[in-house]
């Protein structure tokens, strides 16, 4: 197709989707009659029914009016789906009815063959899935979880041979895993936490899933023994906890996992039958947990080398007897359990050094010599009980127990003559040869069965201990609740001593911050989807090691994004918005709370804010691959600092969409149009499924990241209004290459606010960008000094000379037809006038259709 012909397409596409009315039998029809049907009424909702559908909110067409996508997400449906109106819809490609109230579906759903996304998550649906379900063979990801689902898996699942994300998380599943999900080569994602499954894992499990990323299959009735994993090469993230695996696992897979958690089950054996692959890097581990197993001999001697680990519990197995493990080196470990480990000897002195530890439990070993004197300002539960300790408390220890949530000295050989202490309630027993002895009920929630003896002849020694005593009871009957698993502690707020306080000064290489806190512990952080959590900037700043350079992954336009880890295993990373804003706290908080209700596959989500002082902080969902800057210009995939180059892992695979290495994904047009059609779908979104409509303002490649599937997700959208600066100097200083001519011709004098169009510029850049594979300024465009991206592209398109500018990587790989298509779609998006623009609407069908030809 010509230029001009697409160009004369595009116009008529627009006329003909303005004339169009909602006629009987067409899509039109079918979305009116669903959201009428629904009780979802244009008044309330912001829908104009008499405009054309394609132009409602969550409603994506192709050209020929076709819907192709729906975004559902959180609009109140109540009910059952009606037959007879999304089900109808035949060319629907993208169904998102997530966070509704929705009890069932309706039939003809099952008939939407075209089917690449479906999202009906944390709804109320009921019933069992049909083996209807085998109709989607194109679909690509599937998401029930936190439903009321029940019955089995349906064997047809193994028609879903396309599927690479599959999210059946607490959706009420039964009976065993079927063998045709083995069927599913592609799987990316696996998520069947939290059901009522049972029986052994198919044959041929792991082998059946040589792509997977994320594993989980906590909290079942699954049995097995000898689990074997070697053939998940690429897995990052393993849940088997609680459930009813024995033996061990071996032979255990060499890519970099970060989170393993096989906890809660009955594995048993040597622990060294647990085997790391001797590739197996250790820097990559974060949370590790081997607790309440059968397990014996010795704790790794390798364990030393996870230098990034937070979380690491290898309580109550079957251990031999052993000296303190070396844990120096692990700087930001926050939660570390030895309990029932079988140590004897000292305590190791590099247990000082952890200077973000929050909880440490070494009971029930045989631990001896004195207690050391804890440096550890982060630490709020400690548990030394039923060891062999002798001595004092050091001083340092005892005036720390004031600001301690929790803490256990109980049953050891300690003396205790001090007469300062502030918490009596937390000591019983105390005799006249001085030994301390703390109520074990005050730091193990559990239920009391019988009350010591020492405790009845201390009632009966003086009145102060009969005071103590009902306070202890008082404790017992209100405080503690019986658990099933000991060491099950809610994450809560960071307590300090009381001499630490803000202001705090944090400095980059390119500012210098301040965050206006007087009390680390009154100052609190919200994560919108645990607000039980009751984290606090204290939290925040050890979740960044206290904003260390070595947790800075960027330095954006906003200011700088470090790296950070909340307790429970929460990856995030953490946004300053360090030029300040204009908006009050109320206002701040507002605007961030509606970002974070704003959901889309194809945007990274806030997961929280902080707001300290005058400085406000957006906190997000941790991108496993980093952005598409450092994917075309910089960094391999994945990689976030030049330290790391050395473990990444350089393999291609026929497809490239799953391949660890950089370069076997470039080498596919596929992976490109991918990221293309995930970042206009995400733009789109923002224009036309957001009302009041989203302008990004600032987008470009370091705001495309890629998640752990390798989805585009695009980040910060709706911080400029956040910002401060006013629009006239936001873009007069905006990011090179990527400012559309209208902001640049104008910097002398006034300009008009930005538009939707702004948006369009700048993704058409990010366009030219991937099929080049060059940067929008000041690189190399074939002798061309004068000459940006955009100028040096629109003038090959013009002349018809294309071809000169794709990227050799991809060019002669039989997509290069549709490349050149893809670059006249970018020359309509970099058009001078803003007037001549497509929206991103049509972009995103425009893209449809030159989808690259599907892999063999």
């Amino acid at each position: 197709m010509g230029f001009s012909v697409l160009g004369s397409f595009l116009v008529l596409s627009i006329l003909f989707r303005h004339s169009l009315s909602q006629e009987s039998n067409t899509d039109g029809s079918f979305i009116h009659d669903f959201l009428k049907k629904m009780s979802v009424k244009s008044s309330s909702s912001g829908y104009n029914f008499s405009a054309p559908f394609c132009s409602w909110r969550g409603v994506y067409c192709d050209k020929g009016d076709n819907v192709i996508e729906l975004v559902f997400s959180g609009l109140g449906l109540v009910g059952v789906v009606p037959d007879t109106t999304i089900g109808k819809l035949s060319h629907l490609e993208y169904l998102d009815l997530s966070n509704n109230k929705i009890t069932a579906l309706p039939s003809d759903l099952w008939s939407l063959n075209s089917l690449k996304y479906l999202n009906l998550s944390f709804n109320q649906i009921t019933g069992s899935l049909p083996s209807n379900i085998g109709n989607f063979g194109r679909l690509e990801s599937l998401d029930l979880s936190e439903n009321r689902l029940s019955g089995s898996l349906p064997e047809a699942i193994d028609s879903l041979t396309s599927l690479q994300i599959l999210n059946l998380k607490k959706s009420g599943f039964e009976s065993s895993i079927p063998f045709g999900l083995l069927q599913c080569h592609s799987l990316v994602f696996l998520d069947l936490s939290e059901n009522k499954l049972s029986g052994s894992l198919p044959n041929g499990f792991a082998a059946a899933f040589p792509k997977l990323m994320f594993l989980s299959l906590a909290e079942n009735g699954i049995t097995g023994s000898d689990l074997d994993l070697s053939g998940m090469r690429y897995l990052s993230h393993l849940n088997i906890s609680g459930n009813m695996f024995k033996g061990s696992v071996v032979s255990f897979f060499q890519g970099a996992i970060e989170v393993l958690d096989l906890s809660n089950n009955q594995m048993e054996g040597d622990v060294s039958q647990v085997k790391f692959d001797s590739n197996f890097n250790w820097s990559h581990l974060v949370h590790l947990d081997l607790s309440q197993n059968k397990l014996s001999g010795e704790i790794y001697g390798d364990i030393k080398l996870a230098q990034n680990i937070k979380f690491l519990n290898v309580a109550q197995n079957r251990f031999s007897q052993q000296q303190f493990p070396e844990i120096s080196m692990m700087h930001g470990l926050e939660y570390l359990n030895l309990s029932d480990a079988n140590l004897i000897g000292n305590v190791s002195s590099g247990l000082s050094m952890l200077s973000s530890l929050k909880i440490l439990d070494l009971s029930r070993n045989h631990i001896s010599g004195h207690i050391p004197p804890f440096s550890i300002k982060s630490l709020q539960i400690l548990d030394v009980s039923y060891n062999n300790f002798t001595g004092e408390i050091p001083q340092l220890v005892l005036k720390k127990l004031p600001w301690m949530e929790k803490y256990n000295f109980s049953f050891n050989n300690l003396t205790f003559c001090a007469s300062n202490i502030t918490h009596e309630s937390a000591f019983i027993g105390a005799l006249s040869s001085c030994p301390i002895a703390a109520n074990p009920a005050f730091f193990h929630r559990k239920a009391a069965k019988h009350r010591s003896i020492e405790f009845a002849l201390v009632l009966t020694i003086s009145m102060v201990f009969l005071l103590i005593g009902l306070f202890t009871l008082l404790f017992l009957a209100f405080g503690c609740r019986r658990k099933t698993r000991m060491w099950e502690v809610k994450p809560s707020s960071h307590k300090e001593e009381p001499n630490i306080s803000g202001p705090f000064s944090f400095q980059t290489d390119s500012t210098t911050w301040t965050a206006d806190v007087k009390q680390v512990t009154s100052v609190p952080v919200v994560i919108f989807e645990k607000p039980l959590l009751n984290f606090t900037f204290a939290d925040l700043l050890s979740a960044t090691s206290h904003f260390d350079r070595g947790t800075l992954l960027a330095e954006g336009r906003f200011g700088p994004v470090y790296r950070g880890y909340f307790p429970g295993g929460i990856h995030v990373a953490v946004k300053v918005l360090v030029h300040g804003s204009t908006l009050t706290d109320q206002e701040a908080a507002k605007e961030l709370e509606y970002l974070g209700r704003i959901k889309h596959p194809n945007l990274v989500p806030l997961t929280g804010y902080c707001l300290a002082g005058e400085q406000q902080i957006a906190i997000y969902d941790y991108m496993e691959n980093g952005n598409l800057q450092n994917l075309l210009h910089d960094l391999p995939l994945g990689v976030q600092a030049t330290d790391d180059w050395s473990t990444d892992t350089w393999e291609e695979e026929n497809n490239g969409i799953q391949s660890v290495g950089s370069e076997g994904l470039l080498t596919t047009w596929t992976f490109r149009h991918k990221i293309l059609l995930g970042t206009a779908r995400a733009l789109a979104f923002l224009h036309h499924g957001c009302s009041p409509a989203i302008i990004h303002r600032d987008v470009k490649a370091s705001s495309v990241y890629l998640d752990m599937n390798l989805e585009p997700r695009l980040s910060d959208f709706g911080l400029s209004k956040i910002f401060g600066n006013s629009l006239e100097d936001e873009f007069a200083r905006g990011s090179p290459g990527y400012v559309p001519p209208e902001y640049l011709q104008s910097q002398s004098g006034s300009s008009d606010p930005p538009t939707p169009k702004s948006d369009v510029y700048a993704f058409g850049v990010i366009l030219f960008e991937l099929i080049t594979g060059k940067k929008p300024v000041g690189d190399d465009y074939h002798a061309n000094k004068e000459a940006t991206l955009v100028t040096w592209v629109r003038d090959l398109v013009r002349k018809n000379e294309a071809s000169r500018a794709i990227d050799p990587k991809i060019r002669g790989t039989g997509e290069d037809a549709k490349i050149k298509e893809a670059m006249k779609i970018g020359y309509l998006c970099t058009a001078e006038l803003s007037s001549k623009r497509p929206t991103m609407q049509q972009v995103v069908g425009l893209l449809k259709d030159i989808e690259p030809h599907s892999p063999q």
